[in-house]
């Protein structure tokens, strides 16, 4: 049934909150929103799917497409998305004031997926019966897997897609993929398209050290001019951000495909005859904003939130079981996951997709390679749930 399923078959629910649950002192809470889909579920016994929200809100579409949900057609289970506390329609009115952004954190969201676990047994009686698989991509990917190591007695196991579990600071292995997707052929990619690329960045450095910055800021029609260095540097990783988000995010209907960048970066025929290497970075640029209805490149510097702890979880070598780990090889998140599985590290490695692809509904697995990936991930599902069912019998 997947995406022709109604609407009406999801429930909208909310849970209160505690907004610190490790000071009891602090009686403040906020309203978290979930979605429920009981449509295939098995009563009274069938497994749980729960769908971790990350950095943004949860959609009704989380319970009715993907591939959790086509498993969880498969094993009759009862489907949950729980959105992530600060995001979304989860939050409180003065959720993003300063000393408020001090209960968000990773540590504070898996108490709430614990809490929420809590409330949503009792609202269906739920028993040890009902085995929960949590499943995640990006940095809800290593909720998933961090949930189930550090909640071991609450989640079964767990599937977690591109998950960055590694904290790193300086984090430039990410660029490092970026150049080794664009010159990967299988993709789209040329060394002809890295070498334009870098041309194109080292042209805008030396506008920006011959202090050119009202020409640059008309030549990429910038909202500000950059004058300052943080608004210089807001302005090399907005540019580098089109093409590092055309890279992770690949074929998967994000903007730009590699193979679209690069032939904007290298065709020599019509129009792009005599462009060099900084005027093609214009023009995509140029595509950039349109695409997104973005009336001018914001270059201003006022962003910034960064948590990620190694000691906490374990980095990329964390101490879990019943793990599967999945990334794809032309991802620059794979530096931060785990990508090799090995004792009781479960991994999946696709060699050319991209950031989250094995998510997706079946109809977007055109590659070859993520068809073989995600039938490997769905045997690693049914072996967790017949396991489990071997274990209950003895």
């Amino acid at each position: 049934m997947s995406e022709e399923q109604p609407l009406q078959q999801v429930e909208e629910s909310w849970l209160e909150q505690p907004l610190d649950h490790f000071n009891r002192l602090k009686v403040k809470t906020f309203s978290q929103k979930f979605f429920v889909n009981e449509a295939h579920w098995d009563r009274p016994d069938g497994p749980v799917f729960l769908f971790i929200g990350g950095e943004g809100p949860i959609f009704k579409f989380d319970v009715l497409a993907g591939h959790h949900v086509e498993m969880a057609q498969q094993h009759r289970a009862l489907l949950l998305a729980v959105e992530h506390r600060f995001y979304g329609d989860s939050i409180n009115p003065d959720g993003l004031k300063t000393e408020s952004l001090a209960d968000l954190s990773s540590q504070q969201a898996l108490a709430d997926l614990a809490a929420f676990h809590g409330y949503i047994c009792h609202k269906f009686n739920l028993t040890s019966r009902n085995l929960w698989v949590s499943f995640g991509g990006s940095y809800s990917g290593a909720l998933s897997a961090w949930f189930r190591g550090k909640f071991p007695n609450l989640v079964y196991a767990a599937v977690a897609s591109s998950a960055p579990v590694e904290a790193k600071l300086d984090f430039s292995a990410y660029n490092h993929v970026v150049g080794l997707s664009l010159k990967n052929t299988a993709v789209g990619g040329s060394e002809k398209c890295w070498a334009q690329v870098q041309l194109a960045f080292a042209a805008v450095e030396a506008e920006l050290i011959a202090g050119n910055f009202s020409q640059l800021a008309a030549d990429f029609s910038c909202c500000q001019i950059p004058q300052n260095l943080d608004d210089q540097i807001e302005l090399m990783q907005n540019l580098a951000g089109v093409i590092m988000g055309a890279v992770q995010y690949n074929e998967e209907g994000v903007l730009m495909s590699i193979s679209e960048i690069c032939d904007l970066m290298t065709n020599i025929s019509g129009e792009h005859t005599e462009m060099k290497p900084y005027s093609r970075l214009i023009k995509l640029a140029q595509i950039y904003r349109s695409s997104t209805e973005e009336k001018c490149l914001d270059v201003s510097h006022e962003k910034t939130i960064q948590d990620l702890m190694d000691t906490y979880y374990g980095g990329d070598e964390p101490h879990t079981h019943r793990v599967l780990y999945i990334n794809g090889g032309i991802d620059p998140w794979k530096e931060l996951s785990v990508v090799q599985g090995g004792g009781e590290v479960q991994s999946v490695f696709i060699d050319d997709t991209a950031h989250c692809a094995d998510m997706s509904s079946r109809r977007f697995a055109k590659r070859d390679s993520l068809r073989k990936a995600r039938q490997e991930i769905e045997k690693q599902v049914s072996d967790w749930l017949r396991t489990a069912s071997l274990e209950k019998m003895d």
